[in-house]
């Protein structure tokens, strides 16, 4: 039996090339620095409701117009979600104005400094086994073959060179010579304790974004060494890459 998975990475990349490019997860964090605003998230992801402006304020002891301006940045900063109700459970005529109610936002903020892809690495994990489970195919072979899938799929879908998809994923890829060593592992944690299956993984990922890639001249290899990602990018027999 044969069953087929879709796998879809939704996770947007960084633009790291454009260093004045607004970061929205780096801006939402330094949101949430001012003491008042983080007082204010802290007690409407507490509360089991929407919380008003009239209810924030009284809760915290604070003017009314401190915590809608700060309940308002939060809210632009899609920490928080806006809902409007009428709070008097009248409809109509003569109900009132929908009042302005604050919730906490479905929206997951994470930064990390180096750039990690768990939630990557964990999506292929978890297809790799229900596959296997499901055909018997040995689950390292699935994993291997997912992640060049994907790889493929995210090097077609990209405009940039090598170099730049690199950066764009979080490998902070240096040249060494001819070659591309990569300073940076996205799965930095997964690899120190179960090198075998990340490295892997990684390698045929990065092997499908080579051939997803129009015209490059790299092929991606394993090369282990202190400090760096597993994988290096040498030159293709023959070819040497331009550099930039």
């Amino acid at each position: 039996m044969t069953v087929g998975f879709t796998l879809v990475f939704v996770d947007t990349p960084k633009e790291v090339r454009d260093p004045e490019a607004r970061d929205p997860a780096v801006s939402a964090v330094a949101a949430l620095d001012e003491p008042t605003r983080r007082r204010l998230y802290d007690h409407v992801v507490r509360e089991s409701g929407p919380v008003s402006r009239d209810e924030a304020a009284a809760a915290l002891g604070l003017a009314r117009k401190t915590a809608a301006f700060h309940l308002d940045r939060l809210a632009d900063e899609s920490l928080l979600d806006v809902v409007y109700e009428r709070r008097s459970g009248r409809s109509g005529p003569g109900a009132g104005r929908p009042a302005k109610l604050y919730r906490r936002s479905a929206k997951q903020v994470t930064v990390n400094l180096p750039d990690r892809r768990y939630e990557l690495a964990g999506r292929l994990l978890a297809h790799a086994v229900e596959e296997s489970d499901a055909t018997g195919e040995p689950v390292r072979g699935v994993l291997h073959r997912k992640a060049e899938e994907l790889g493929t799929q995210l090097g077609a879908q990209d405009r940039t060179d090598v170099f730049g998809f690199l950066e764009r994923y979080g490998f902070e890829p240096l040249r060494e010579g001819d070659d591309l060593v990569l300073a940076n592992c996205p799965f930095h944690a997964l690899a120190q304790e179960h090198a075998r299956t990340v490295c892997g993984m990684n390698l045929h990922l990065l092997r499908g974004v080579l051939a997803g890639i129009a015209g490059t001249v790299f092929e991606a290899c394993l090369a282990p060494s202190p400090g760096r990602c597993c994988v290096r990018l040498r030159p293709t027999v023959g070819e040497r890459p331009a550099t930039g």
